[in-house]
């Protein structure tokens, strides 16, 4: 069934609801139950029915599953090297090495790790996140800024480097549309994907300078003159149980007791998608490949202070089983992201944006056009991946008959859908970056948001102006 503009209604419904009471959870249910009322022929009980069901079936996806299980896990690898005293090791470590024990060091600090893991984007935001988060505290700056540098640092780095999910994913989708040179054409986009490219810019202007403006220079100055690195009364998504585990007393702060695990969930990532690809590390699963490292990481994590006898084994799991509960408040969310994505499928919302994009489609603003499409797709449903999988078979066969630059035409999609991804409060990019920052997730979207629309800004003139340039 068409459901034509009603298609729009949930996902609109609730990113409005997120950012205006700020209640993410009451938000993004009542975006889904207003989703499976439109498909109930307006009934509410059956469409309330059909909402939790949609709750329940996020599960009957395997790569669904092991995300919110990831990321629940995440939460026994930050409690032990907390309490191990891997954390306090390393920060000493740092001061010891006179390394960011200044503001823009810690920022710089949080930047580079995350521009140096590529292999995948929540496992950059979580490392990056788990390596600064402790100097950013110390140093009194706020998690809102550390959210903006793990978000900047991750999907929009991803998107630009073929050798990982990211390009496996998208290469795939170009031969799908039967272009024999599709390696060729990804990296011939690269230089295109003007939003990507502006905002790592960005965020490296912002690090060296600490120059901001709007929500995050309200943000900065709390954390400045008070010392509140989050706001009175807003909710991190990582429970106080998690991120306020002190060491245990009396024992040595060794560093390596929390950079070994975060070396091991490293390399294990690309180590599972050759595993999962047979060989092939571009056919890799991602979302196994990701469970597998923070097992990995998670057990070495518990190991390391048994055989140094700082705790014990019943220590070692009651600390895993609460780190794992001070997770719950994310899983709530990424499986509310999950359902709500699968509601705006159901309804058609993306094909619909993007059909009624295509009949204003004119050869010189035709990447302009796409790029803003992909962005709003990518707004209304959470998702870059879906918004590839939709607009790649639109934007390739109509700038092949149009006559416009192919891997143009590839970069604003790739562009557009990392931006409304980058913006979106139910994307589940956005969501892991508030979580590795323990920052509340609308205060990360607020502040967050005026950076990311002149990135934006910038890309939609540059595409303009490359479709004139490249125009026959």
């Amino acid at each position: 069934m068409d459901y034509g503009w009603l298609s729009i209604i949930p996902p609109l419904l609730a990113i409005l609801l997120a950012v205006i009471t700020r209640q993410v959870f009451v938000s993004l249910f009542l975006g889904i139950l207003a989703g499976w009322v439109i498909i109930s022929d307006w009934s509410f009980f059956a469409g309330l029915a059909a909402s939790i069901q949609s709750l329940i079936d996020v599960f009957q996806d395997p790569g669904n599953t092991r995300v919110i299980i990831f990321c629940a896990l995440i939460g026994a690898l930050i409690t032990l090297t907390q309490r191990s005293g891997g954390v306090n090791g390393f920060v000493d470590w740092l001061r010891i090495k006179n390394m960011a024990q200044s503001r823009r060091g810690a920022a710089g600090l949080a930047g580079i790790t995350g521009f140096l893991i590529f292999i995948e984007s929540s496992i950059c935001c979580l490392i990056a996140g788990s390596v600064s988060r402790p100097l950013f505290e110390r140093l009194h700056i706020s998690r809102e800024k550390l959210a903006y540098i793990l978000d900047s640092t991750s999907a929009p780095k991803c998107v630009l480097i073929p050798l990982n999910a990211w390009g496996a994913f998208v290469i795939g989708l170009l031969e799908t549309e039967g272009l024999n040179n599709t390696v060729q054409v990804f990296v011939k986009s690269i230089p295109f994907n003007f939003y990507a490219i502006i905002v790592i810019l960005m965020a490296a202007f912002i690090i060296i300078t600490f120059v901001d403006f709007g929500p995050m220079k309200k943000a900065e100055l709390r954390a400045r003159t008070t010392g509140k690195t989050i706001a009175d009364h807003s909710v991190p998504m990582v429970s106080d149980d998690v991120t306020s585990i002190a060491p245990k007393e009396g024992i040595p702060f060794r560093a390596f007791n929390m950079l070994v695990p975060v070396l091991v969930m490293m390399f294990m990532m690309p180590l599972g998608l050759y595993i999962t690809g047979q060989g092939n590390i571009m056919e890799g699963t991602g979302s196994t490949a990701v469970l597998w490292s923070v097992l990995a990481s998670i057990t070495v994590a518990g190991f390391l202070p048994l055989i140094q006898k700082i705790l014990t084994f019943r220590e070692v799991f009651d600390l895993s089983l609460r780190g794992i509960g001070g997770m719950m408040p994310l899983a709530i969310v990424m499986i509310l992201a999950f359902s709500i994505g699968d509601t705006s499928r159901e309804l058609g919302t993306g094909i619909f944006v993007a059909s009624v994009a295509d009949d204003f489609l004119h050869p010189r603003y035709i990447a302009a056009v796409i790029f803003i499409t992909s962005a709003f797709i990518a707004f209304s449903t959470g998702t870059s991946w879906g918004v590839f999988a939709i607009m790649i078979p639109i934007a390739v066969p109509t700038a092949l008959i149009m006559d416009v630059n192919v891997p143009l035409c590839v970069a604003a999609v790739l562009g557009g859908g990392v931006f409304g991804d980058h913006v979106s409060p139910i994307s589940d990019t956005t969501l892991v970056s508030s979580m590795a920052a323990a920052s509340d997730h609308i205060d990360h979207v607020r502040t967050q948001l005026p950076y990311a629309l002149i990135a934006a800004t910038g890309a939609i003139a540059l595409y303009i102006a490359f479709g004139i340039l490249l125009q026959p």
